[in-house]
């Protein structure tokens, strides 16, 4: 079982140069946590590259059913108080957009506060680099 951060869940809606080593570690264990937020971070992404002229229409509604199909198999962490109570401490002490430190205090809630028992797997690499500092495991490792 691991936590899927957005920027690894988008390749796995649309073909991009990390689709293939996502869908590897996804096959390899089908398990997924993910945020509250994490469907619509996916779905805002997936409608941006539509937006841009890089997916269809057709393309984006296909990304989208394949974003909920995912979703109703996922685990996922609710809006609890303590995933905003562990955000605000995670801005105090690490770089991180609003977002991005309610999705790593939404992955130590799922963790049960021992980081080292839940790897995390993201493409972002300030996320990775706090998500590691926190003490997770982060896939794929740096120069992967």
């Amino acid at each position: 079982m691991k936590f899927w951060d957005s920027s690894a869940l988008v390749p796995l809606f649309v073909e991009e140069s990390a689709t293939a080593a996502m869908r590897d570690v996804l096959r390899a264990d089908r398990e997924v946590i993910a945020w509250w937020c994490t469907p619509t971070e996916c779905a805002s992404a997936i409608a941006r590259l539509e937006r841009e002229g890089s997916l269809t229409t057709a393309d984006c509604s296909a990304a989208l059913r394949r974003l909920d199909d995912l979703c109703a198999s996922w685990y996922e962490v609710q809006p609890v108080p303590a995933v905003r109570v562990l955000a605000r401490r995670l801005l105090r002490a690490h770089n991180l957009r609003a977002a991005d430190a309610l999705q790593l205090a939404a992955a130590v809630v799922a963790a049960e506060n021992d980081p080292s028992s839940l790897a995390i797997v993201s493409l972002d690499a300030r996320f990775s680099t706090t998500a590691a500092k926190e003490g997770f495991t982060v896939f794929p490792a740096r120069g992967e």
